[in-house]
C-alpha cells in the first residue's frame, strides 16, 4: 500500500510541473515607465462576421458606423411622392392632348368634328342652353308663357343640364382647394370656361394643382364670387344636387304629353344620340372624368369639412355627384376663408 500512495504522489507532482501559468491580463497600468500598453477589444477576429458581432458591443471602443441608416428611409419616401406626383400630372397631360385632340379635331369620334360643326349642332346647343336648368320648361308647363323654350327630346335635355349641374358643384370645390395656390390664374375665369366646355379646362387644372411650391406661402384671398360660393356652399350643394336629380327623373319621364315612348324608347334614343352627336358623345367623357376627379380633390380638402362630419364625407366621396353635395353641405367655411 504505501507503494501506490508513493506513486500517486509523484504522478500528482509531475501534472503540476507540466501546467504553464496563465499570463498576466493586459492592463494600463502593467509598465513601470507609465506608458499605456493598449487593451484589446473585446471581440478580435479576422471572421467578417466579427463586425457584425461586435455591434452589440456599448463602450467607446464600440465600432461605429455600423447601425441601420434611417435617414435615407426618410429621404425616399419623399422621392418616391414625387414620382407618383410626375406620373399623374404626365398621364393627366396626355388626357388633356386625347380630350382635345379626339373630341374637337379628329373626324373619328361620333358626331362632327369642331372645324366642321354643322347648323344643326349650333342649333341643338342654343336651344338646350335656353332650357338651362329646365327653367323655361317648368314656366311654360304651369303657363308662363312669356318666352318659350324651345322644345326637345327630354334625354338630350337630361344630359346637358346633369353635366352643367355637375359643374356648379365643382365651383366651391376648386375655390376651397388647398392646391389652388400653385395655379397662377383666375380661378373663377377658369370655372366660368369650365361652364361651357367642361374638363377642357379642369384636367389642365388637375395637373397644374400637383405642382411643388418652394416656400409655402399663404393661399390668396378669394375674390367676391369666390367667398359667395364658398360661404353659399349648402346652398350650392342643394341647388346642384337638386338639378342633377331631376335631370334623372326628367330624362326617364318628362313631357309626357309629347310623342318620346317609354323607359326603353327613352333608352334606345339616348344610344342613339351618344353614337351620332359629338357633344353629346363628350358628355359621356365628361362624367367619367368627373367620377375620377370628384373624390381625388375632395379627398386631399377634407380638412375643410366640419370635424362631425369628415367620416361620412370620406365615405360618400366615390358616389358621383353625392359624394360632392356632401362635401358642400358639410364644409365649414370659416377654416377657408
Amino acid at each position: 500500500m504505501a507503494w501506490r500512495l508513493l506513486l500517486s504522489t509523484t504522478s500528482c507532482i509531475r501534472t503540476l510541473h507540466t501546467l504553464k501559468p496563465s499570463p498576466p491580463p493586459l492592463s494600463y497600468h502593467g509598465s513601470s515607465n507609465n506608458k499605456l500598453s493598449p487593451r484589446r477589444p473585446p471581440f478580435h477576429s479576422t471572421n467578417s462576421n466579427s463586425i457584425v458581432q461586435s455591434s452589440s458591443f456599448r463602450g467607446p471602443l464600440a465600432p461605429r458606423g455600423v447601425a441601420p441608416c434611417r435617414a435615407s428611409k426618410r429621404d425616399a419616401a419623399p422621392e418616391e411622392g414625387q414620382l407618383v406626383r410626375n406620373a399623374q400630372q404626365a398621364a393627366l397631360w396626355a388626357a388633356e392632348a386625347a380630350y382635345i385632340v379626339w373630341l374637337f379635331l379628329l373626324p373619328y369620334a361620333p358626331g362632327d368634328p369642331v372645324w366642321a360643326i354643322s347648323s344643326n349642332t349650333i342649333h341643338d346647343l342654343v336651344g338646350l342652353s335656353l332650357n338651362f336648368f329646365f327653367v323655361l320648361p317648368l314656366l311654360n308647363s304651369v303657363g308662363i308663357h312669356v318666352i318659350e323654350g324651345p322644345v326637345f327630346h327630354p334625354m338630350s335635355e337630361g344630359l346637358f343640364n346633369f353635366v352643367i349641374a355637375w359643374t356648379l358643384l365643382y365651383a366651391p370645390l376648386l375655390f376651397t382647394d388647398r392646391r389652388r395656390d400653385r395655379f397662377k390664374g383666375s380661378l373663377e375665369l377658369l370655372w366660368g370656361f369650365q361652364m361651357f366646355l367642361t374638363n377642357t379646362f379642369l384636367i389642365p387644372y388637375m395637373a397644374i394643382r400637383l405642382n411643388d411650391v418652394e416656400t409655402k406661402n399663404a393661399l390668396p384671398k378669394p375674390s367676391g364670387l369666390a367667398s359667395a360660393m364658398t360661404r353659399g356652399a349648402f346652398l350650392v350643394g342643394l341647388i346642384g344636387g337638386g338639378v342633377c336629380l331631376f335631370s334623372a327623373v326628367w330624362s326617364l319621364f318628362g313631357r309626357s304629353d309629347g310623342d318620346f315612348g317609354g323607359i326603353a324608347e327613352r333608352w334606345e334614343f339616348l344610344q342613339t344620340y351618344i353614337g351620332s352627336e359629338r357633344f353629346a358623345y363628350a358628355f359621356v367623357w365628361d362624367i367619367c372624368l368627373y367620377a375620377i376627379f370628384q373624390p381625388w380633390l375632395i379627398a386631399d380638402n377634407l380638412q375643410n369639412v366640419k370635424t362631425e362630419s369628415v367620416g361620412v364625407v370620406r365615405t360618400l366621396r366615390f358616389i358621383p355627384v353625392v359624394g360632392l353635395v356632401a362635401y358642400l353641405v358639410s364644409l365649414d367655411y370659416d377654416k377657408v376663408l
